[in-house]
């Protein structure tokens, strides 16, 4: 349950949320431990959130440091990841449209180098960041280390 996560972006202590949504600390307490909660409890939380009562049933997903796949990947792809430097939990998608916006600005700033050199310097540093994302999403696909599913049509490597 992703309670303590949608409390803290929110910056509440427990307290402020038990007053917000009329239960007791220790009940907000339990549930951010794990123990499962009372389908009342779950709609004065998600009352007092502003969220679907689904969105408080979502499952936390978090990258095991102890697991073989992440122990597997090079460090500066752990360091890469390990940062969320793509996203906050990165995807294939955001890595790709920054891949494509780059290379897009890079060519453009590239042409208007013919008329300055700074947007010339400026294209080519698009590009190296276009390449950069490039590698970043072969190994994200290598090592399937995305938290979304490849689209329709992709092939997703073994």
């Amino acid at each position: 349950m992703i309670l303590k996560q949608l409390r803290l972006s929110r910056h509440l202590s427990q307290e402020q949320l038990a007053q917000m949504s009329g239960l007791n600390v220790r009940t907000i307490q339990r549930i951010e431990s794990g123990h499962k909660a009372s389908v009342e409890s779950l709609k004065c939380l998600a009352a007092a959130l502003d969220v679907a009562v689904a969105t408080l049933n979502e499952e936390n997903f978090v990258i095991d440091k102890h697991a073989h796949n992440w122990q597997a990947l090079p460090l500066w792809l752990r360091c890469w990841f390990g940062f969320s430097f793509l996203h906050i939990h990165p995807t294939r998608r955001v890595a790709k449209r920054i891949e494509t916006m780059s290379h897009a600005t890079g060519f453009l700033f590239c042409l208007l180098g013919f008329v300055s050199e700074a947007a010339l310097a400026g294209g080519l540093i698009m590009l190296a960041t276009a390449y950069l994302f490039y590698l970043f999403s072969w190994q994200g696909d290598r090592y399937g280390i995305w938290f979304d599913p490849p689209a329709a049509g992709e092939r997703q490597s073994a």
